[in-house]
């Protein structure tokens, strides 16, 4: 794709099929986390699920849980993204996890009270194949938009994604809200086959307009099978690591400042249930960060063009750990609103900005194997961050703590987000990605 001297417009961008189908997926499976991870789960986990668990069982229960899931995605990453490298099969390694995601989706229908070992399955397979079908999307980045678009283009990314999160949360709340007390159950659960629905049908302009990006196959790869060239590959990476120093920099802050991120997202409900806060509000508070989320992800895919992406990332690190702090005199439903209100500013930007910052340092013809060393820094994050939730709390009785002890992820990551040299990085990657073009059979 030819690099121009102007990023085109919002409107010019999405005007493409390849970048509009690649958007929509983040459509499509920001449902999984928006009902599975944020709002409607956890809170029916604590209330229903785990109702026979003493004290805060159910809250350390589901730290645990989520903790297991992000672990299988770390330890597979890598290789699945490098195999499907070779094999020339993005998308298809990203419908392969993304439906073993929507089938782990659709199995939490059947969840009743006492069931928390089940939701927890359930939740650990949804998640696996949530986590693992993003190496792949992430991975196509690099392919449907230029360097100097990929601010841009990932912001919409999440911003369709808090829009489509969004209604779909929007039609479970109103279906549970509305429903008599004896249907409540039934609608909760019908939410968590909607998400699969949704999913499934909001994924096919993914299939229909993002095409599989070029195969790469070097002399020494040619009688190789996929996992005999992932493992190859992975060990040339390894033996260039001091090349990717900046690289490997970036993705030690990022696993630092994203570890407090998404501890915050997975646990805030779960905590805001714990300390008292109704139900409605904490689901209320989540649909509204959806909405007020889409503009402030375009915002800082705007301020990123005019400060540079790092400067952004910035100021969404220090929001976060003002809100970490916050979380701990947290009291009231008008303390939930105003700290979803400050995710709401950050939360996209955040993910968007790093997401991009990153494809800009990896050679693009190895985009899957190098996000998936990406996902495994974001998940190593997202084990860390809850198992300490989950300790401190089972230590103290309370969470409190855990909230505000997530502030030294951020105070870490963002210092050492300075020793990062961006450009370093990008200069290193265009020079791999000319001598793999050199040096390919296939």
């Amino acid at each position: 794709m030819a690099e121009t001297s102007s990023p085109p417009s919002l409107w010019q961008l999405m005007k493409r099929k390849e970048v509009f189908g690649w958007t929509m997926y983040d459509w499509a499976n920001s449902a999984f986390p928006m009902i599975m991870m944020s709002s409607i789960l956890p809170i029916y986990y604590y209330k229903v699920a785990g109702k026979t668990l003493p004290g805060n069982h159910a809250t350390v229960y589901w730290a645990y849980t989520t903790a297991a899931a992000l672990l299988l995605v770390a330890l597979i990453s890598p290789i699945v993204g490098a195999m499907a490298d070779f094999s020339g099969a993005k998308k298809k390694y990203l419908t392969g996890f993304a439906l073993i995601g929507i089938l782990g989706s659709a199995l939490l229908y059947g969840v009743y009270t006492g069931d928390w070992l089940k939701a927890s399955v359930f939740f650990i397979i949804g998640n696996v194949g949530f986590a693992g079908a993003n190496v792949f999307y992430d991975g196509l980045l690099p392919h449907v938009a230029a360097e100097n678009e990929r601010d841009m283009v990932s912001a919409a990314g999440y911003a369709m994604g808090y829009l489509g999160g969004g209604l779909l949360l929007a039609i479970c709340l109103g279906l549970i809200m509305t429903a008599p007390d004896a249907k409540v159950g039934f609608f909760t659960r019908l939410s968590f086959l909607l998400t699969a629905i949704w999913w499934l049908v909001f994924m096919v302009p993914l299939w229909l307009w993002v095409p599989e990006p070029r195969r790469r196959v070097l002399a020494n790869e040619v009688n190789m099978n996929p996992v005999q060239a992932g493992f190859s590959r992975l060990a040339t990476t390894f033996h260039k690591v001091r090349r990717y120093n900046e690289l490997w920099k970036f993705l030690l802050a990022f696993w630092l400042y994203n570890d407090g991120i998404g501890t915050i997202i997975k646990m805030a409900t779960i905590y805001g249930t714990e300390i008292g806060i109704n139900s409605n509000t904490l689901i209320e508070t989540l649909l509204m960060i959806q909405f007020v989320g889409i503009p402030f992800s375009f915002f800082f895919g705007w301020l990123a063009g005019k400060i540079g992406t790092k400067r952004a990332i910035y100021i969404t690190i220090g929001v976060y750990a003002l809100i970490s702090i916050g979380g701990y005199f947290m009291q009231t439903a008008l303390h939930f609103w105003i700290l979803g209100f400050a995710v709401a500013m950050v939360q996209g930007g955040s993910q968007a900005l790093s997401r991009s910052l990153f494809s800009q340092m990896v050679p693009k013809s190895q985009s899957a194997e190098f996000f998936g060393f990406f996902s495994v820094s974001a998940k190593f994050a997202g084990i860390l961050g809850p198992l300490v939730f989950g300790v401190v709390g089972e230590l103290m009785g309370s969470s409190r703590l855990s909230i505000v002890s997530i502030v030294l992820f951020f105070i870490l990551g963002g210092y050492l987000l300075t020793r990062v040299d961006e450009k370093e990085g990008m200069r290193v990657a265009q020079e791999e990605e000319a001598l793999i073009a050199r040096e390919a059979v296939a």
